[in-house]
């Protein structure tokens, strides 16, 4: 035990401080140097986005080996002696287009551009040059995702407690299960790398569709999900945070969050106009919430959303209760399910996957230690006078819900013909 303990220890100083080693500008081989650090962004064909953050940080020792101990831990306490810059100003040009922006208080920097030609292809992380105005200007490179003529819809996915167990938010419970524990599964969901492969690469095999991840953890996180990603084969993507901590040494407690999560889904309902939507969450937190105001709002762009059971809370059946509802009048589809296999097979379903992704969920669904899977319940909602008027019983999605309690349910409301993507020929 005290062997892989130690393994996994130096396995998370690895990726806490890969950070440190890649930063772009002084912060590696000047005093006190400032740095660059851009977090991967998003986009269309018309306008891109991307955040980053300035600091400044201490510089490594000229010739030591970056893979020793030694200097891993040094790397270590140059990140957390790191300070952020506000007002610096970075100068962002991409396809065409210039804008120039200066850090919050925190450091960070939010960059909005409207190329006029893109610098390549559609579907492959495209650079986005930085420039930190300083005695010597920085040089940085960024990078942002431009779905393909192909992609057929947009995928957006919490990530606490629905890709990943609950620990995201917690350092040292996420360190532990990232590098300590052997069992995979103890981190993943079963089946959720095989799913969100499946639906970004969708039922023609090579859509390119984009997948979008959001979180309650802060950016100092972003390494360590970006390692979990790769382990897990889970198809990269932008992740973004909804909140800042603005953990340091003086301020070691969270600030108090505002949660942006139906601001940034509305964002990118814009952004991505002529795509339908995939929302995926999960039922501990306020994600049915969240999703049936955008739902509501929205008749008609989201084809489905995915809600991971994870909670026998009988207080989240009401919130559960009212995300049906709006779903139903929505002429979408809600799958409520404890396991991804569940979800797959909606989403076969309706056209969204493959049937042959269907079988590589469950089978990588199938190796995990996980509870009996109930009967799934189908509710299919009342159609009224008009689309708006369609009506769910709330008494029998409850029903559906709590069950005998010693199972999670799988519940799946839809209307009678649910909205589907055209089936793709061959």
């Amino acid at each position: 035990m005290a062997s892989r303990v130690r393994r996994g220890v130096n396995k998370a100083v690895r990726v806490l401080t890969r950070p440190v080693r890649r930063a772009q500008g002084h912060g590696g081989t000047g005093p006190g140097g400032l740095v660059v650090e851009p977090y991967r962004g998003y986009g269309s064909r018309r306008e891109i986005f991307l955040i980053g953050r300035v600091f400044r940080q201490s510089p490594g020792i000229p010739g030591e080996d970056p893979d020793s101990l030694r200097a891993q831990w040094r790397d270590l306490r140059r990140r957390i002696a790191r300070r952020t810059v506000a007002g610096a100003a970075i100068t962002a040009r991409f396809g065409g287009d210039a804008a120039r922006v200066e850090t919050d208080r925190d450091g960070y920097f939010r960059l909005h551009l409207h190329p006029r030609a893109l610098p390549g292809r559609p579907g492959a992380w495209q650079p986005v040059e930085l420039v930190l105005e300083d005695e010597t200007p920085i040089s940085a490179e960024g990078a942002v995702f431009i779905p393909p003529d192909d992609s057929r819809c947009v995928v957006i996915s919490d990530i606490d407690d629905t890709v990943m167990h609950t620990g995201v938010a917690n350092k040292l419970k996420m360190l532990w299960r990232l590098f300590v524990e052997d069992a995979d599964s103890r981190v993943a969901f079963p089946g959720v790398a095989a799913l969100y492969r499946a639906l970004h690469d969708g039922a023609g095999g090579a859509e390119g569709n984009p997948m979008l991840y959001v979180s309650r953890a802060p950016w100092g996180l972003y390494e360590m999900l970006s390692e979990f990603f790769q382990r897990h084969g889970i198809p990269v993507g932008p992740v973004l945070f909804l909140r800042e901590w603005g953990l340091s040494w003086t301020h070691p407690l969270p600030r108090r969050a505002t949660d942006h999560k139906q601001a940034l889904i509305r964002h990118m309902l814009s952004l991505y106009h002529d795509l339908p939507f995939v929302l995926i969450g999960d039922s501990g937190q306020h994600d049915p919430e969240v999703y049936a105001q955008i739902v509501e709002e929205h008749p008609g762009r989201v084809l489905a959303v995915y809600i991971r059971n994870v909670s026998n809370d009988a207080a989240r059946v009401e919130e559960i209760v009212r995300l049906a509802g709006a779903v139903a009048r929505a002429g979408s589809s809600l799958v409520l399910a404890a396991d991804s296999v569940a979800m797959a097979e909606h989403a076969a379903g309706i056209g969204l996957i493959t049937a042959d992704a269907v079988a590589r969920v469950a089978d990588e669904h199938a190796g995990a230690d996980t509870p009996p899977r109930r009967e799934t319940a189908r509710l299919t909602a009342e159609p009224g006078e008009t689309a708006r008027e369609a009506a769910i019983s709330a008494d029998a999605v409850a029903d559906a819900l709590i069950g005998d309690g010693s199972v999670p349910a799988t519940v799946v409301v839809e209307p009678e013909h649910p909205a589907a993507l055209p089936r793709v020929a061959g």
